[in-house]
């Protein structure tokens, strides 16, 4: 049995205050002696800029000393006085358990429909438990995504199969990697751990807003991708599934574009969310699949340094704060709520199109996050009341709709519409910037956002830019940039699966985002890993 460990909260460093104080804190919280303290470790860090003269860090500890429990227990004075004050208490420390399959069990290897980060960590669970799967990812291995987007950056050179949203490790890879999730859930610690075994900076372990970055996570992902390999996986890229074949309700086999079957059993599909021909193939083929609100969304880009002031004050230059974030909601009773969401802080806006004539965009960081400006963006809901269809994939024709309006204002060479804030919130197409450049590759058109996003988005924005503007400080700024259209926010549908995780035909299991039943990378390593553990359980 695993020892408890003491956990201690809400302790917290001014910010020139060193990090070796915090031994001495501990020992004074817990009125214990130096001798008595066997090791600690901080489990989260977080940044508190509420009072910009008085900015601090705010620590999680776990904390083991010679006698855990008597301390906790303890009727100590100094001890009580500060119990409740640093939320101090036992706590068992998770340990996740892979159980092994027996293989004489596993009559056909199971097959796996996608190369995100994500799934590549539940890899280590199935090579662990002696599982050997192929993974089949229909698109580029991430060095030559690299090239690819730059060449479609610099030189508007679109490739369907290698873009910023498809090729392996996804749209993660162009993105910043963002781990925050608000699933609370210990197998958290256990994804954490290996994504820094692979190559992810270790303070991902502790901070309270974790991110691997885009520059990061490109190595993390190649670092996966051959360390399962080196356990017996097998991975094809370019290779597409083209069909599933069942019987009797059950899976059968796999068919890949060149005709080739696969047989299997255990048939995982966890493809991005923009993968928008196998959504209508696996409609087709049955999969009871149904229509999920989502949200629709642009891009507003700030200068760095007024974002960080706006954040950190005075103390916006100390070489302890990175590029600061912010999270923001405008709730309004008689529109829709407007709030932030991917805050990507000191770096780019993205050219993010999947489909050639269409246009999206997304927001990337850089570990160094030392870009010019700043990013985030703004999400207005979409619900089912605003379209025509209950169809299924009806939402995939209402992104298309809306992402060909964007790619005809940018003159239909992949230029980002854009207008500045106090254009936009004075109904009037902007002509010229002041004093911000933007970081989109490979150019903005100034515009007018009216001409290509829907009404009720428009008017949501507009109302909710001066309440967002009374948050942050200089949010409304006249410099600040509008750029669109960022449609691809999440699935736009929700596929079935039972307390097994399988669909309504058996031995198919849905997972992560495009089913809807994660969001991003944390959520969805989880998501993996419950359904890993739900297959592992078949071969017991």
């Amino acid at each position: 049995m695993t020892n408890k460990l003491i956990r201690i909260e809400e302790l917290t460093l001014l910010l020139d205050e060193d990090e070796k104080l915090i031994e001495w804190k501990i020992l004074k919280i817990l009125n214990i002696k130096k001798a008595d303290l066997i090791e600690f470790k901080i489990v989260k860090k977080a940044v508190d800029s509420r009072d910009k003269n008085r900015i601090l860090f705010v620590y999680s500890l776990d904390i083991n000393t010679k006698d855990n429990e008597k301390i906790v227990n303890s009727k100590n004075t100094i001890f009580l006085k500060n119990l409740k004050k640093h939320k101090i208490r036992l706590i068992e420390p998770f340990v996740y358990k892979i159980d092994k399959i027996d293989t004489s069990k596993l009559k056909y290897r199971p097959v796996i429909i996608w190369s995100g980060p994500s799934w590549l960590l539940a890899a280590t669970i199935l090579a662990e438990a002696w599982a050997k799967p192929i993974v089949l990812e229909r698109w580029s291995e991430v060095k030559q995504r690299v090239i690819d987007v730059h060449n479609l950056f610099t030189k508007r050179e679109f490739k369907k199969n290698s873009n910023v949203q498809f090729g392996e490790g996804w749209a993660g890879t162009f993105s910043d990697g963002k781990l925050y999730t608000l699933v609370n859930d210990p197998r958290s610690k256990y994804i954490f751990e290996e994504f820094v075994a692979s190559g992810a900076p270790e303070e991902i372990i502790y901070s309270a807003r974790p991110h691997i970055w885009t520059d990061r996570l490109r190595w993390v992902v190649r670092n996966m991708r051959k360390k399962i390999i080196s356990l017996g996986w097998e991975v094809r890229f370019d290779t597409l599934m083209t069909d599933i074949e069942t019987e009797n309700w059950k899976v059968k086999n796999v068919v890949l574009e060149n005709w080739e079957k696969i047989r299997t059993d255990d048939l995982i599909i966890a493809i991005w969310h923009s993968a928008r021909d196998t959504y209508e193939m696996l409609y087709n083929k049955w999969l009871e699949i149904k229509q999920k609100p989502f949200a629709v969304w642009l891009r507003i880009e700030h200068p760095r340094e007024l974002i960080n002031k706006s954040q950190y004050g005075e103390a916006c230059h100390h070489i302890k704060l990175w590029a600061a974030s912010y999270k923001l909601v405008s709730h309004d009773t008689e529109e829709r709520s407007v709030y932030s969401f991917c805050m990507c802080p000191g770096w780019h806006v993205v050219l993010a199109a999947s489909e050639e004539w269409r246009l999206t965009v997304n927001g990337m960081s850089e570990y160094n996050q030392d870009s010019k400006n700043s990013n985030s963006a703004l999400l207005v809901n979409v619900n089912t009341s605003d379209f025509w269809s209950d169809h299924p994939l009806a939402w995939v024709e209402f992104q298309r709709k809306w992402e060909e309006a964007t790619f005809k204002a940018g003159w239909w060479n992949f230029n980002a519409p854009a207008q500045l804030v106090w254009d936009f919130l004075d109904k009037k197409a902007s002509t010229k910037i002041w004093n911000i450049s933007t970081t989109y590759k490979p150019e903005i058109t100034l515009t007018s956002l009216d001409t290509c996003l829907p009404e009720f988005v428009i008017k949501a924005i507009r109302k909710a830019l001066p309440i967002l503007d009374k948050k942050i400080k200089w949010f409304a700024d006249p410099n600040a940039l509008l750029i669109w259209i960022e449609a691809r926010t999440s699935s736009v549908i929700r596929m079935f699966r039972d307390s097994s995780c399988e669909s309504n035909i058996k031995w198919i299991y849905p997972a992560w985002e495009w089913a809807w039943y994660a969001w991003w990378i944390t959520s969805s390593a989880i998501d993996w890993l419950i359904v890993w553990e739900n297959i592992i359980k078949k071969y017991i």
